[in-house]
Formats: structure tokens, C-alpha cells, sequence
């Protein structure tokens, strides 16, 4: 936004515009962001997904602009959550393309996740986080309950779960099978121990 600065002794000529919640008090450094694709369905335009016209609806950054109602949001997001189809994008993120699959649609202000609420949201940053990790070369803890993000060296095939602040379960593991830490090759292993069930069940 372009203007002219009327204190003294200011040539700026640029402006910043800010959104901040007007239910309770705030300083001057509090800000919001704006969930700029949630808008007025004044249009009446049905739901890409259940064919309802509702208000507010989503409108995708694809060319077709697509209109999503925020009830079919919250359950394409869930759904993909839930398959882990979320996209990671290098600039981006964690996202999502249109519904419709429609090319370099993804959304870009990762803040309107923020709708799915506090425990979806949470999962949403999680797995975030996880495929973060794996995108730069690190593995998962496969102890259940567990999942910490850990970044061994490369080529390093003894991992330890041990995660700062107290996230590491301290489960040895191998990073090539994620099976709990051997000696020798992983497919060796298997099949000794299935050569060794086969003779208990023979026995």
C-alpha cells in the first residue's frame, strides 16, 4: 500500500496493513493474519464438493477458482491427514492443492489450517514436521508411541532414539529394516527368523 508519511521528517511512502483481534486488547506489536482465500459467498456459488450454497466458503488459487464450503474443507483436510496427502513443498510447506486437483494451487498462508481446530491442527503440524525430516534425509523412531524426527549421519546404520528435551525413547534401532539394531545384513536376519519359526512350528 502506497501513501505519504505525515510525521516530521519521514519521506516514507510505503504503508503496512495489519488485521488484529478486536475481542480483547492488544499492543502494538500483536498482529493477526488474514485468512485472505475464506470470503463472503455473495455470489451464491455452489460447494465444488456437496453442491450447497454456504456462507463463508474457501475459494482455491487455482485458475477455476474453485469454491469450497469450510464444512467440506475441514473434511478434505481430516481425510488427507488421515492418508497423509498432504504436500510438502519446499517454499511452502505443509499444504494442499485444490480439491479438484487443479495444477499450482496450492495454499500458500498455512494459517487456514488453523480452522480444522486445535487437535487437527495439531496432528497437521506434526506430520509436518516428521515429513520435514524425512525430506532431508532423516528417519522416524518406528517405536509405537513414539515417531521422534532423528538426522543420523548418512550412511549410519545404528540409530538411537535420542531426541533433546527429553522426546527420545532411547530405542536402538536399525535404519535400514527399522527393526530393533542387528549385526549383518537385514534380509539375513529375516530369514533366520523365519527359518527358525518354521523349525519350532516343524518341532
Amino acid at each position: 500500500m502506497s501513501g505519504e508519511c505525515q510525521s516530521p521528517d519521514c519521506p516514507g511512502t510505503r504503508a503496512e496493513f495489519f488485521f488484529k483481534c478486536g475481542a480483547h486488547p492488544t499492543s502494538d506489536k500483536d498482529t493477526s493474519v488474514a485468512l485472505n482465500l475464506i470470503t463472503n459467498n455473495s455470489r451464491s456459488i455452489p460447494c465444488i464438493a456437496c453442491t450447497d450454497v454456504r456462507n463463508p466458503v474457501l475459494v482455491f488459487q487455482c485458475n477455476h477458482r474453485h469454491v469450497i464450503c469450510l464444512d467440506c474443507f475441514h473434511l478434505y483436510c481430516v481425510t488427507r491427514l488421515n492418508d497423509r496427502q498432504f504436500v510438502h513443498d519446499a517454499q511452502l510447506g505443509y499444504s494442499l492443492p485444490c480439491v479438484a486437483g487443479c495444477p499450482n494451487s496450492l495454499i500458500k498462508e498455512l494459517h487456514h489450517f488453523r480452522i480444522l481446530g486445535e487437535e487437527q491442527y495439531n496432528r497437521y503440524q506434526q506430520y509436518g514436521a516428521e515429513e520435514c525430516v524425512l525430506q532431508m534425509g532423516g528417519v522416524l523412531c518406528p517405536r509405537p508411541g513414539c515417531g521422534a524426527g532423528l538426522l543420523p549421519e548418512q550412511g549410519q546404520k545404528k540409530v538411537t532414539c535420542e531426541g533433546g528435551n527429553g522426546l527420545g525413547c532411547g530405542f536402538v534401532f536399525c535404519r535400514d529394516c527399522k527393526e530393533a539394531y542387528h549385526e549383518g545384513e537385514c534380509d539375513s536376519m529375516f530369514e533366520a527368523s523365519g527359518a527358525t519359526s518354521q523349525e519350532d512350528v516343524c518341532t
